[in-house]
């Protein structure tokens, strides 16, 4: 039997096809944009996700060319999709989805403050407000746009938007509807009708079915399966938040066990009692063991998307060598910024290009690079840009400590950034940490695959990630070095918050 798992993210979707021992056949990418019609802005058309998911499974398929009644069950992830895409009653999209990214919603941000005390919001949600969370953003559409605001039939999260289309059934997952933020309740593991009311967001706007992630809510249709080459009645498995399927996929299960997951953004995790969420960062239920476990994470809004800026605003040279070498332009910067010492030569940036989440969680921050002189080269920039990345990583695990998480002297490290053994040195080097790369590189689809596994009974046991889960040599901290970047951390600190209040007049 083999089993499909897809992870629909903010600049891509990936796809992967394995079998019962967690051995990938084949994989399968489509890239598409977020939309930034203004600045702070961010949003996407749920169709790219769509197109994108029906031709990764149709590939996946012909590529491996297994008989199709041989794919017992797929299972999908998702980018934390913020507010959700607000669709009408026969499913049509009314807007583009606010995502994870968007950070408009800064005026109902402070109504939530000022309506809410944050403790009663903490108490019922185990989170606080902040532009970040669907709930604000939900707020800005019913602020803005109270034409759509009053067409609205449900808000739908991105990969449940694809599981609609597959299946014909409209769900949402615990760790999907937890992040969303203010209106769940994390005891009561439901929609908070006192909070909803508080706020003025109907609860019939939200699914009413709540899942756990390895729970089969429905079947390849037949439309559906035309659509993208899968038997009609494949089941299909909830999934949950990129970041959490991430996670598993790293082979974390148990309390202490830390990934950091680095894409498009950084979000890095650990697994946590329900009834000890975190003021300041992120809590909702774990995609494993939904009822009882909660993933406590912090993250950087832009931690990929910064290489990926540079590559696009900078890199001309670096990509059309690329494609003469058969090499990625970031293999390239990684040859260039090797050489370049620890520090970059006296450059620190604050990497808040979206403003930023965790911990600091201010719309206003703005990226900002620090100790430029003529003798500075390009690499030089990219270099520290890198070192933010990992600065904003020690930040977040700094929190953790500080509120009594447990976290062992190993970080699994996933996502695209993994890929970069210069990067994944210098994040060990700056946190201290032990940085444990799994060996396939596949992430959150990985974790799908295995959910899928889950839902359809082939597995019956979560810990048996830990047996398809392979690991690489981890790349141990120069604590030498790490000591040079103690002092630059210090500044990196003290740089927003002797610039905080500039960000805002800005």
């Amino acid at each position: 039997m083999y089993l499909i798992g897809l992870d629909i993210g903010t600049q891509g979707a990936k796809g992967i096809l394995v079998d019962l021992e967690g051995k990938i056949i084949n994989e399968a990418y489509r890239e598409y944009d977020v939309l930034t019609p203004k600045s702070n802005w961010a949003e996407q058309w749920p169709d790219v996700w769509l197109k994108a998911s029906l031709e990764i499974i149709k590939e996946l398929i012909e590529k491996s060319n297994v008989n199709k009644a041989e794919i017992g069950g797929i299972s999908l992830s998702g980018l934390y999709g913020g507010s959700g895409i607000p669709v009408d009653k026969n499913l049509n999209p009314l807007r583009p989805c606010l995502i994870w990214m968007d950070r408009r919603a800064v005026e109902e941000t402070e109504w939530v403050k000022n309506k809410v005390d944050k403790q009663t919001l903490f108490k019922i949600t185990g989170n606080y407000v902040d532009s970040y969370y669907g709930f604000t953003k939900m707020l800005w559409i019913k602020n803005k746009e109270p034409d759509i605001w009053k067409r609205i039939y449900k808000f739908v999260t991105p990969k449940d938007y694809v599981i609609y289309h597959l299946t014909g059934k409209v769900v949402i997952d615990y760790s999907s509807a937890g992040n969303i933020g203010g209106i769940f309740d994390l005891n009561k593991l439901y929609w908070s009708e006192e909070l909803c009311n508080e706020f003025g967001i109907p609860i019939s706007y939200l699914p009413e079915k709540i899942v756990r992630s390895s729970e089969i809510v429905g079947f390849v249709s037949r439309e559906a399966s035309q659509n993208c080459g899968l038997l009609e009645g494949t089941p299909v498995v909830a999934g949950g938040i990129d970041a959490p399927v991430a996670q598993l996929s790293a082979g974390a299960m148990f309390e202490g066990e830390h990934v950091a997951m680095v894409g498009t953004s950084m979000c890095w995790g650990t697994i946590n009692k329900k009834e000890k969420p975190v003021f300041g960062l992120v809590n909702f239920p774990y995609v494993i063991d939904d009822l009882e476990k909660i993933y406590t994470f912090g993250g950087s809004a832009t931690t990929g998307a910064l290489a990926k800026w540079f590559k696009e605003e900078f890199g001309e040279v670096e990509t059309l060598v690329g494609k003469r070498l058969s090499k990625s332009p970031y293999e390239i910067f990684d040859d260039e910024v090797s050489k370049i010492k620890p520090g970059s030569e006296g450059l620190v940036i604050l990497p808040y290009f979206m403003g930023e989440r965790s911990p600091i969680w201010d719309p206003y921050a703005r990226g900002l690079i620090f100790g430029l002189s003529l003798y500075h080269k390009r690499e030089h920039i990219y270099r520290a840009l890198m070192e933010a990345g990992a600065y904003a990583l020690r930040h977040n695990i700094e929190e953790g400590k500080k509120a009594g998480l447990k976290i062992n002297e190993e970080c699994y490290l996933v996502g695209g950034v993994a890929k970069s053994s210069v990067w994944t040195k210098i994040f060990a080097d700056v946190t201290g940490y032990k940085m444990k790369r799994v060996s396939n590189q596949v992430e959150a689809p990985y974790g799908d695959a295995f959910l899928a596994a889950l839902g359809v009974g082939v597995i019956n046991s979560p810990t048996k990630i830990k047996e398809w889960v392979k690991y690489s040599e981890p790349i141990v901290p120069d604590f030498g070095v790490k000591e040079i970047y103690d002092r630059y951390y210090e500044i990196y600190i003290e740089l927003y918050q002797k610039n905080k209040e500039l960000f805002k007049k800005l």
